[in-house]
């Protein structure tokens, strides 16, 4: 297993702990990264425990249907944007009844990319009892690379949260 695996690894072990201890639940709603933080947080042993499930909402129609981001937000700032990021996350945590809902949209790459929205570009949501916290990142690398660093923000956005976390 190389470094970067191994960190995720343990950054997927290290939230584990922490939903536990807390008795919460997670939700992901994944586009760019095509499901790939659903995958590392299963690749956790006893992770039924706290997580129920993610969405991957690739096409604008899922985005819509399930997890209810309205089309004029999606016509007004585009999928790549921080309000439809936003809507994510609150949508997979209203559909799946859960504590904590990430959502994850943007540029993975080699194409799609504007002057506005270039490659790289991604957006992480995490919708909670008291909020949503959004961070913008901006990648340089190829898509496999893109897609992994867009994983770890998310899980680092929700590590951060616990860590601070004031309710529960």
């Amino acid at each position: 297993m190389e470094e970067g695996e191994q960190r995720i690894l343990a950054q997927s072990e290290e939230l584990g702990r922490r939903l536990r201890a807390r008795g919460m639940t997670l939700g992901t709603a994944e586009s760019c990264t095509g499901g790939g933080l659903a995958d590392v947080i299963t690749d956790v042993s006893g992770s039924s425990d706290y997580f129920l499930g993610g969405i991957v909402a690739y096409a604008n129609s899922v985005k819509e249907r399930l997890l209810g981001v309205e089309q004029a937000v999606l016509a007004a700032h585009g999928a790549v944007s921080e309000p439809v990021a936003v809507a994510m996350a609150e949508g997979v945590r209203r559909a799946l009844g859960v504590d904590l809902g990430i959502g994850i949209t943007g540029v993975a790459g080699p194409g799609g990319g504007t002057l506005d929205k270039p490659v790289g570009l991604v957006y992480v949501a995490l919708a909670s009892p008291t909020g949503v916290e959004l961070r913008r990142c901006q990648w340089v690398g190829d898509r496999i690379t893109n897609k992994r660093r867009s994983v770890e923000a998310a899980l680092e956005l929700i590590l951060a949260h616990l860590e601070h976390l004031c309710y529960n």
